[in-house]
């Protein structure tokens, strides 16, 4: 094993995270199941492969039938802590001390502990937001609730697309979840589970079932290293790619003494249309902010089918989270538009029968609990079985209609290139026109990008040809709005832009955005630098 040294100012951190008890557990942890992981990910390639040499679609696997049929077997049930979760705080990076103390004294139910979407993965953040974890499961806190009293915790490694570059295991690069998942495990796992509080997981990007089945073999030999009890950890699978719709309940199936049931979300869910199809004509995914949302049949039929699922197997089915800010003005216009938005997608997903959801800005939860609790009953709406749902293969394969408008276009260049310009600067999100923007919807606005130039696909509003050229044009014209704003980090910004450029005209899409940016050297390279702030073009206030 090779090991990194320690980022500057973290070497207290460090020292605490990589004891030699802790690096033998990692070494062994890497090293039993380093070829699995290879394994998945190259059966990721071999469906995909499959699917664009027969031009076929995914349906309901004929090899599982017997699992979805047989109507007997049910998921453990969940902890206490885990019963009762109406309204987490979503996309929280804990390296972000202030945010995560706030989070921590918040009246929310949950807090999903985010080194995925919502964080940027550089060793700095790594490590920070593992020892910050570690802090608040020891109580060492000052003035924070103990941890069997603050919102539970739960816990979001990397997906399996990343790698950890400061960590080698046997020759190669250690997978990034398994990093953060032993380090979470091995300092908190045994801490967790005596304070009746976890260790509680987010699985994000999972593709199908024998994922999943990776996934419970690995809780299963940590359980026994550690010496905690068969099903002491739960996890919550996110069904964030159109693939593991289709498998829903087989991912249960492979997770039953560990499932803490699945979770839905729309733009990473979206932008896997575009991953997996979106060389089709028949899956040209329309304008997101006119065309897209949890109201179109595709969607709608994929939260019914979760909701259907968890419910009929005994697991909670959790909804996406609010990305939306509320003004600061309580009395303000804005706010009542904003609320009030934010209250009727949240009404859709209660309605539908989700036992919870998140939000992003602390200042939504009350509402948002309150809002819970005067359209449902009791803890959770496990009871709400959706009998009344058939969802069909064609119902979560069918793209909303509609087109391409020059605005949608300019929002999602400037998701794309403002994302790219954060991660430069060690963030993992950044605030734009009144919400957060992550990962998610960096995914599926840099995929739509792609799909709209590789169709040639005209806009609504005068005709003109979404191109590599006008989407280079809309590039400097983003430019030059923002330029004012930028100061001395103008140039990362211009950087940002030429990557932008470069992923939108790749010949092959490329998988995962975060996976591009992960393995350039430019992003390597900025690590060296101090941790910089992202830019922040209208929301310049740190939204806690």
């Amino acid at each position: 094993m090779e090991l990194c040294p320690s980022p500057l100012g973290l070497e207290k951190e460090y020292a605490t995270l990589f004891t030699t008890d802790s690096l033998h557990f990692l070494h062994e942890l890497i090293s039993t199941f380093d070829e699995e992981v290879d394994e998945i990910l190259q059966l990721r390639v071999s469906k995909k492969a499959q699917l664009d040499l027969t031009g076929d679609l995914p349906s309901f696997l004929e090899s599982t039938t017997h699992i979805r049929r047989d109507p007997d077997w049910k998921v453990l049930p969940v902890p206490s802590r885990l019963q009762k979760r109406h309204v987490d705080i979503g996309d929280l990076a804990p390296c972000d001390t202030e945010r995560f103390i706030k989070a921590l004294l918040s009246p929310a139910q949950g807090i999903q502990v985010d080194f995925d979407d919502g964080n940027c993965p550089t060793y700095y953040n790594q490590i920070k937001g593992i020892y910050n974890v570690f802090k608040a499961v020891h109580n060492l806190f000052p003035n924070v609730p103990h941890i069997s009293q603050a919102p539970v915790l739960m816990l979001r490694p990397r997906a399996w697309n990343m790698v950890e570059h400061n960590m080698m295991v046997e020759g190669k690069e250690a997978p990034g979840p398994l990093f953060d998942f032993g380090l979470l495990m091995f300092h908190c796992g045994k801490a967790l589970f005596e304070q009746k509080s976890g260790p509680f997981f987010y699985l994000s990007k999972v593709e199908g079932y024998m994922e999943a089945r990776l996934w419970n073999k690995i809780f299963v030999w940590t359980q026994q290293k550690l010496g905690l009890p068969l099903g002491s950890i739960k996890a919550t699978v996110l069904i964030e790619n159109v693939l593991a719709a289709f498998e829903m309940e087989e991912i249960l199936y492979e997770l039953q003494e560990h499932s803490a049931g699945l979770n839905c979300g729309i733009w990473d869910y979206s932008a896997s249309f575009v991953n997996k199809f979106g060389h089709r004509p028949a899956f040209l995914l329309p304008d997101r902010h006119k065309y897209v949302n949890m109201e179109k049949h595709f969607l709608r039929s994929y939260m019914d089918l979760l909701v259907k699922t968890c419910h009929r197997r005994g697991a909670l089915a959790t909804g996406g989270m609010a990305a939306l800010l509320l003004p600061e003005d309580p009395l303000s216009d804005a706010y009542r538009r904003v609320l009030a938005s934010v209250t009727r997608l949240k009404l859709l997903e209660i309605t539908a029968g989700v036992d919870g959801f998140m939000v992003y800005d602390l200042n939504l939860v009350e509402p948002m609990q309150k809002l819970f609790k005067g359209h449902s009953e009791g803890d959770n709406q496990l009871d709400q079985l959706r009998n009344d749902v058939t969802v069909f293969p064609e119902d979560l394969l069918s793209m909303p209609s509609g087109g391409v408008t020059l605005n949608g276009l300019k929002y999602n260049i400037a998701v794309g290139v403002l994302f790219i310009n954060a991660w430069l600067s060690g963030k993992g999100h950044f605030f734009y026109k009144g919400q957060v923007e992550d990962s998610a919807t960096a995914e599926i606005s840099r995929s739509q990008v792609w799909q709209w130039v590789r169709h040639q696909t005209r806009l609504e509003d005068d005709g003109r040809v979404v191109s590599r050229q006008l989407v280079t044009d809309l590039i400097k014209e983003l430019i030059m709005d923002l330029s004012p704003h930028c100061g001395s980090v103008r140039q990362r910004l211009h950087t940002a832009a030429k990557m932008f450029q470069e992923v939108i005209a790749k010949r092959h899409f490329p998988d995962f955005i975060t996976t591009y940016l992960n393995q350039d050297h430019t992003f390597l390279s900025s690590q060296n630098t101090e941790p910089l702030q992202a830019l922040e073009k209208d929301l310049r206030r740190s939204k806690l």
